[in-house]
């Protein structure tokens, strides 16, 4: 996973990768602003702020390589408001703030350093089809989170013009898509919603976007607008970018009322008792 991590900093600075982070930025902020509890998670993706407008007293930010640490210091010369500002309060109320979550976890995604039970919310930004073994990490996710705790997940869309790109890179005027371990690690939404299921996770919502194609300049993208207008309602889940929010459920145990009498006693026949005949002593004097 590091080989492909390392230079996408600069990737995330073309009009592409803005145009993405900047679309997934907007579903996050709007997504975590309602979740309460105590611990969050965001793990990699660290130009994304993820938790940003989050209100859980414990944010952290988990990277998996001392690579991305570096990388990270020299993200944060980036202001990520300058492509996707935080979002505003009702009128007369001040803007929602939005605080940076700075990286304080260098950990494996398959081996979370948190016990069971433990996280309140949990985000997946192109962690899974980043990943060697993503059904081990939405696993180990399942693990930590506590019941009715929500997991965050975005991806690659293999069914979009995005996802056709990765198989025909050689078209003109096509941007190169975030580097990945393999185009077979693209991970499908009724894939993900499989996952999901098996694991005990509830599907709550999903969203598509950036319908328009891959391009390399402001200009082209400009041009293929309209697409983000149209696609919503003519082409829904061909988006190049899908959104997903799932809930842990935990099966509940119902206690069995106890009976208000006992048992009557079962009708089993009872060994019989040979008695004894006894003889009175009228009778034995009479013998």
């Amino acid at each position: 996973m590091n080989d492909q991590i390392i230079g996408t900093q600069n990737w995330w600075q073309t009009p592409l990768g803005s145009y993405m982070l900047s679309w997934e930025q907007t579903c996050y902020d709007d997504a975590v602003a309602d979740i309460f509890g105590f611990h969050s998670l965001q793990i990699g993706l660290f130009p994304l702020q993820g938790l940003r407008n989050n209100r859980t007293p414990h944010r952290w930010l988990a990277l998996d390589s001392t690579e991305q640490a570096l990388q990270w210091q020299q993200s944060r010369l980036a202001d990520v408001q300058s492509f996707a500002p935080p979002l505003q309060s009702d009128v007369g109320l001040p803007a929602t703030p939005a605080e940076a979550v700075t990286a304080s976890l260098l950990c494996d995604a398959h081996a979370l350093p948190f016990g069971p039970d433990t996280l309140d919310l949990v985000l997946l930004p192109h962690t899974l089809e980043l990943s060697a073994d993503p059904h081990a990490v939405l696993r180990e996710v399942a693990r930590v989170m506590v019941p009715e705790g929500r997991v965050l997940i975005s991806g690659i869309n293999p069914a979009s013009l995005w996802g056709m790109h990765t198989w025909a890179r050689r078209i003109p005027g096509l941007q190169k898509l975030p580097p990945m371990p393999d185009d077979r690690n693209l991970i499908g939404y009724g894939r993900l919603r499989d996952w999901l299921k098996l694991l005990g996770l509830e599907l709550q919502s999903a969203s598509f976007g950036c319908f328009r194609p891959a391009m390399r300049s402001d200009s082209w993208l400009s041009r293929w607008e309209w697409m983000d207008r149209v696609g919503p309602t003519a082409w829904p889940v061909l988006g190049g970018v899908y959104f997903a929010e799932a809930v842990k459920k935990v099966p509940s145990m119902h206690k069995l009322a106890a009976p208000w009498r006992a048992p009557a006693p079962s009708g089993v026949a009872r060994p019989a008792v040979a008695a004894r005949e006894r003889l009175t002593e009228t009778q034995r004097s009479a013998e």
